[in-house]
Order: C-alpha cells, then sequence, then structure tokens
C-alpha cells in the first residue's frame, strides 16, 4: 500500500523534472535535469561523461515513455501516468526493473563525482553530489550514514541505488537524483 510519503514524493520528482512547467514530462524535461546537473558538476558538454549521463536520462526517459505506452520522442507524462508507473515499478514488487534504469543512472553520477578515481562515493565525494544536484536541508555526514549500508565508509552505486528507492519509499530524507 502506497503511504502519503510515497505519493508526496513522487509528486515532488515529478515537479522537479517538468522542467518547463507545463504540467507534464517529456524528453526535453529529462534532457533539461541532465544538463543542468552537468552544469552543476562543471562537466563540459560532449566529454564521454557528459554523454553518459544524458544517455542515461533519456534511459530512464524511455522507461517511463515505454511503460505509459507513449512515443519516447513526441510523447508527455501526465502527473497521473509518472505516479502509477512510479508506484508499479518503484515502490511496489521491489523495483527491480526501475533498479536496473537507475543503475547507469547512479553510475554516470557517480562517475563525475569520484574524483579519486576508485568507483565508490567517499563522504568528501558525498557532499559535493549532494551540492551539485541541489540537496542544501540535509547534513551530508548524516544522510552518508544513513546509506552506507555496510559501514565500510564508501558508497558503492548499489547502495546508492537502494538508497533513491529508500527515498522513494519514504525510508530515508535523502534526495539523490535532482532537487
Amino acid at each position: 500500500m502506497t503511504t502519503s510519503v510515497q505519493l508526496d514524493r513522487t509528486q515532488k520528482r515529478f515537479d522537479l523534472w517538468d522542467i518547463n512547467g507545463d504540467g507534464q514530462i517529456d524528453r526535453s524535461d529529462w534532457n533539461a535535469e541532465a544538463e543542468r546537473i552537468l552544469q552543476a558538476f562543471g562537466e563540459a558538454p560532449g566529454t564521454p561523461a557528459a554523454k553518459q549521463l544524458l544517455d542515461t536520462y533519456l534511459g530512464m526517459w524511455a522507461f517511463f515513455a515505454d511503460k505509459a505506452g507513449i512515443d519516447e520522442h513526441t510523447g508527455a507524462l501526465t502527473p497521473e501516468q509518472f505516479n502509477h508507473i512510479a508506484e508499479e515499478h518503484i515502490l511496489e514488487n521491489g523495483g527491480a526493473g526501475f533498479a536496473r534504469v537507475v543503475t547507469p543512472t547512479i553510475q554516470a553520477i557517480v562517475e563525475l563525482v569520484d574524483v579519486d578515481g576508485d568507483g565508490q562515493v567517499n563522504p568528501a565525494e558525498f557532499k559535493s553530489w549532494l551540492d551539485a544536484i541541489g540537496v542544501r536541508d540535509v547534513n551530508p555526514l548524516e544522510a552518508f550514514a544513513q546509506i552506507d549500508a555496510n559501514g565500510d565508509g564508501q558508497l558503492s552505486v548499489e547502495e546508492l541505488v537502494q538508497a533513491v528507492r529508500a527515498f522513494h519509499l519514504g525510508e530515508i530524507d535523502v534526495p539523490l537524483l535532482g532537487r
């Protein structure tokens, strides 16, 4: 059963991704969000890391468009469609389908933030991540500790993917894919 916190977070996600504010989300909104994140990280357009992030955001869009039965190039999602897909594929059934789509996106963001090149995110890199996506009302060290499931002082891609789902389930208060 979906809770009011889950519905509220899903609606806020929709509102954040509705970049142009037209009450629906389409490919251009997802592209604009990816470009905003790249700009926040100071990543130049056209680099391999920039292309990877853009491709993964558009891959998430394609997932939603496919589940809604709309054309990924010309279609748009209403809040109702978005919320239904989020409920069915993120909140219900363990979120396995969504995890397959989110994992490449998280990996692409890790590539942007991982300055020491170890494939994981340390506390300083995590703070840079939160700053770049516009999260200001979260204590980075407390949030890091919540997400660091194995307590090793590093965040793996899997831990970060699980944190995205936990956020949407209302289990943690750290939005990792945007303000």
